[in-house]
């Protein structure tokens, strides 16, 4: 318990950025932009991914502690009672007018900074719309300017600070003209951007507040208006739903609404359109559904006569295969797509229509090894299945409500099978269900959702997957519907039938590590396993600059994460280190390469975690690190632990001041290990391991990391203080030897 809580302190004090206001910026501008989050002291540099952006800090805001408003609050009386003294004497100073706030600040010498600490405070208790917040309390003011040239699109934004690298959020590049907000706008509409179609509108929402927008239109217009909110910050911890939920309407001059959007489909950003009746001014007003707000529900609005794709079929292709799709939407110039053969690699990728604005919607598409085939109507029953092959991808859709599409396969017995769907995850907004039924219809098995751990942006999972043994050989029945009855030419699908094809993806997380120099910190990498691959998973550094290592490079067949550690060089580096952690393993007899892709583990309304995808794994160095070198391990064996016995692991330790006041203790082992009796001596630290035989069974594997700390007394009070964590310890445990046994 007294090491979680120390992990926990340690983990406040880390770098986090909760907001960007403005979250996008027009090619070729400069802008002014706000970042809110905690324990941004000592702001030093802005990393934005991608390029052609080049970022200044211009200042950086702390608020006041209770203790130091007091303290200024005392200072300022003491300003106005020498200002009133000063007016009642002739000889005493006199200002012209009743001074300002700066005056009576610079009259005693106040730092500009408390200046503006103490009106941040003032405005916050006096604006019933601003409420303190610590996650997002503290502030830094950045100037971007984007390179007219630059590519458009989501980029990732970090701040680096004295304590380390910031989480990412992220920054979008755009083509159209940007207008930021002003208020008052919740009863009389803006009109910055009356006659600026098509535009970005860029704003946050307050408590309780509504922002409408003025803007001109004309007849016959089809016009789009598209939210960026939850996909600018995915996830709010101490939110419900866990984002900003936005409302979108459209009201004519009379004030009656033309269009309405709390969504699209089953994605929670609101994105509405609509032809213009007639000629004249129009608002646009957005809120929160339940008018909650803070400064991080921050949003982005997209308004004009913008291509938007609804939908395309189908919804991918074989790898190396040119794919003609067809796209639904509005304002498209054609109704078909390209898509360029063997470029993508298999897995889902965003696409863009090729429009000269670049402003169209992402669009996912899926690209698999399989050969491809369509689904062919009627096919709704048994008697009128369409017959597949095992080994391919079916594209079809449940055109209507209420429909079924059946599909007639052969199968051997004993052969196990995997049906996958993949719909939501490619944005059809499909709930979808699967059956599998003998010939004789008695059904095998049956799923509606499946959760995929890579898929970090859905909450709501509906994809459909079943692996199954296949009883008998001979004819089978996958029957694939929408749970909900529902159905239409945008429900779109992708359905794999055939064996299973092992596999795994990696994650590793954060995607934001910071170290001292010359220091180790645990770091999670997650497996996720495809289609029953249960083998040992390698992992290794590729293309990491000299001086970093990786210990306990391992996942364990069978397993889906590990804790390892990773130990940074003891010069730092000018810039954060780009870092990249693949896994290899054998499948089938063939050797497999993953590269881990960055990610962040982030809550969501108080109880749900997702792995969120980073753009990329940075590393930050910071100049402090170990007085004399860093702890490593002599021997980085496996370190065979017998169940009710114990084994010992031995550490080069440089001397120091404190040699022997420093303890050590396990950070999140299983449990029943533990830590028995450390050995001092000259040439090293060794600790002893032990497993207890009534809580751990043999054959566990994994990783221990040690963390070594010490105790100090300040003022009067005992507290613990963090030295190093240790490199990571490959460990299984065993069988305990019989007495007496001879064997070596």
């Amino acid at each position: 318990m007294v090491l979680a809580a120390s992990v926990a302190a340690h983990a406040q004090q880390e770098p986090q950025i909760g907001y960007v206001y403005p979250a996008g910026g027009q090619q070729g501008q400069t802008i002014e932009v706000t970042i809110g989050g905690q324990n941004l002291r000592e702001t030093g540099g802005v990393l934005v991914s991608g390029g052609g952006v080049q970022a200044e800090v211009v200042s950086t805001f702390k608020p006041l502690t209770p203790q130091q408003a007091n303290q200024l609050r005392q200072k300022l009386q003491e300003a106005q009672k020498r200002f009133r003294e000063a007016q009642r004497s002739k000889s005493g100073r006199k200002f012209a007018a009743r001074p300002t706030f700066e005056q009576f600040a610079q009259e005693l010498g106040i730092s500009p900074g408390d200046v503006q600490a103490l009106a941040e405070l003032r405005r916050k208790m006096t604006d019933p719309k601003r409420q303190p917040n610590p996650q997002i309390e503290e502030t830094v003011t950045l100037k971007l300017t984007l390179d007219a040239d630059t590519e458009p699109g989501p980029r990732d934004l970090r701040l680096t600070t004295a304590s380390g690298l910031t989480n990412p959020l992220k920054f979008h590049v755009g083509r159209l003209p940007e207008y930021h907000e002003h208020e008052p706008n919740d009863r009389t509409a803006d009109r910055g951007a009356f006659e600026m179609l098509p535009v970005m509108i860029n704003g946050q929402i307050l408590p309780g507040d509504v922002d409408r927008f003025a803007f001109a239109a004309r007849q016959g217009q089809r016009l789009v208006a598209s939210v960026g909110a939850r996909q600018l910050i995915p996830y709010l911890a101490d939110a419900v739903p866990g984002w900003f939920q936005a409302t979108l309407a459209v009201y004519d001059s009379r004030g009656n609404e033309l269009s309405f959007a709390d969504d699209f489909r089953f994605l929670p950003d609101p994105l509405l359109y609509f032809e213009v009746p007639e000629d004249g001014t129009y608002e646009l007003e957005i809120r929160d559904a339940v008018y909650r707000g803070r400064e991080d529900f921050v949003y982005r609005i997209t308004l004009g006569e913008l291509p938007l794709v609804t939908s395309i079929f189908p919804l991918g292709g074989r790898q190396g295969e040119s794919t003609a799709v067809e796209s639904t939407g509005w304002n498209l110039t054609a109704d078909r797509l390209v898509l360029p053969p063997g470029d993508l690699q298999p897995g889902i990728h965003f696409l863009r229509l090729n429009d000269p604005e670049c402003v169209g919607n992402p669009i996912p598409f899926g690209v698999g090894t399989l050969p491809e085939v369509f689904e062919s109507e009627p096919n709704e029953t048994a008697q009128a299945a369409q017959t597949v092959a095992l080994g391919q991808t079916i594209n079809g859709r449940i055109d209507r409500p209420g429909d079924w599409d059946v599909f007639r396969f052969e199968a051997r017995g004993g052969d196990p099978i995997v049906a996958e769907v993949i719909a939501r995850r490619l944005y059809s907004p499909l709930d979808s269900v699967i059956e599998l039924t003998d010939g004789e219809g008695h059904r095998i098995a049956v799923n509606d959702d499946f959760d995929d751990k890579g898929a970090g942006l859905l909450a709501h999972q509906a994809d459909s997957r079943l692996e199954v043994v296949v009883p008998s050989s001979g004819v089978y029945f996958l029957r694939l519907g929408d749970v909900q009855n529902r159905g239409g030419s945008e429900y779109a699908y992708r359905l794999r039938i055939s064996a299973p094809q092992p596999d795994f993806e990696l994650r590793v997380v954060p995607s934001a590590i910071s170290a001292a120099a010359g220091s180790t910190i645990p770091v999670m990498v997650y497996a996720l396993r495809r289609d029953g691959f249960a083998g040992e998973i390698q992992l290794a550094l590729s293309e990491a600059p000299t001086g970093f290592r990786l210990s306990g490079g391992r996942i364990p067949g069978g397993q889906d994460h590990v804790r390892l550690t990773l130990t940074v060089p003891p010069d730092r580096p000018d810039e954060p280190a780009r870092v990249s952690v693949v896994g290899h393993a054998e499948i089938d007899g063939r050797q497999v390469t993953r590269t881990a892709i960055p990610a962040d583990d982030k809550m969501q309304a108080f109880a749900y975690r997702h792995l969120v995808p980073a753009q990329d794994l940075l590393v930050a160095v910071t100049s402090a690190g170990p007085a004399r070198g860093a702890m490593r391990l002599i021997d980085d064996q496996v370190i065979k632990l017998p169940v009710g016995g114990s084994g010992q692991v031995r550490f080069f330790a440089p001397a120091a001041q404190f040699y022997n006041q420093i303890q050590f203790e396990l950070d999140e082992a299983p449990e029943g290990i533990a830590i028995g009796e450390v050995s001092r001596g000259r040439q090293g630290i060794s600790i002893q391991l032990t497993a207890d035989e009534n809580l751990v069974q043999p054959g566990l594997k994994g990783n221990l990391i040690v963390e070594a700390f010490t105790e100090r007394t300040f003022s009067n009070n005992r507290r613990r203080v963090h030295i190093a964590f240790l490199p990571a310890i490959k460990f299984e445990t065993v069988p305990i030897r019989p007495t007496g046994s001879d064997a070596d």
